[in-house]
């Protein structure tokens, strides 16, 4: 069984057949599916596909791409949205410098915020992290810590900067870009990270796995992604689906039948 770790299903490239595809999911291999916020309105959407389907949780959070909408009441918000049986992390939260919008102070003080949100009800964190390590790696020290439970989605840089994460205790999100030609910076940090710290994720509708890349993604593409991790670690792909779904499920607080 598969565990996808980061989806977007409240996205609209779904309107057309999210019932038909969410529907499927359990009898292709799906084992479960963590669907992630990432501003108010896609909370809510979340929240309604956790609430609908029982193999899809809900992590919720706002998006450095939505944190200039945020204010301080919202914190409260989200704090009395974790109550919710079904919400299992808080994200995705975090850092992106590749537009540098909204103003980089602007994400990194409702990065921190929720980020202690998360310490204060003892919840596990969901990180975006792009072209901005160093200030990520500053503030997970300084406002989350060490061996807290934190995952550093779709992971994107070097060896060296997973060496970093990994000393720090977190997991560290794969997926299509693995399988991608031009991925030789995160297929080297592969090699390196064990697979007891792994989680296996889409990103959905986003970065299709080879060979499907530009199309649109699903849950359903994980299997290429798990051979392409398979490959580089030397083992069976089965034996990635089973690690990785194990380690899903520990790392959200998810009951494994």
């Amino acid at each position: 069984m598969i565990f996808d770790s980061h989806a977007h299903y409240d996205d609209r490239a779904f309107d057309e057949d999210r019932e038909k595809l969410l529907t499927s999911l359990p009898e292709k291999g799906i084992a479960g599916v963590v669907n992630a916020g990432a501003s108010k309105s896609s909370i809510w959407k979340t929240l309604e596909l956790s609430e609908r389907y029982p193999y899809i949780y809900a992590a919720v959070g706002i998006h450095p791409e939505h944190a200039g909408e945020l204010r301080e009441e919202d914190m409260e918000w989200l704090r009395g949205l974790l109550e919710g049986a079904r919400v299992v992390a808080v994200g995705e939260i975090g850092l992106d410098y590749h537009w540098d919008q909204p103003e980089r102070e602007i994400q990194k003080k409702w990065f921190a915020s929720q980020l202690a949100l998360a310490v204060e009800e003892k919840r596990p964190v969901v990180i975006h992290s792009r072209d901005a390590a160093a200030d990520t790696l500053e503030l997970m020290k300084s406002e989350y810590g060490t061996g807290r439970p934190a995952y550093i989605h779709c992971f994107s840089y070097s060896k060296e900067t997973a060496r970093e994460f990994l000393d720090l205790g977190y997991m560290i999100g794969i997926g299509g870009v693995v399988t991608f030609k031009n991925a030789r910076k995160i297929k080297e940090a592969l090699e390196y990270i064990p697979m007891d710290r792994i989680l296996l994720e889409t990103d959905c509708p986003y970065l299709s796995p080879v060979p499907y890349r530009g199309e649109r993604n699903s849950s359903l593409n994980l299997p290429f992604v798990a051979q392409q991790i398979a490959k580089i670690k030397g083992i069976e792909p089965q034996e990635v689906e089973e690690i990785t779904c194990r380690n899903a499920k520990t790392f959200f607080g998810i009951e494994t039948d």
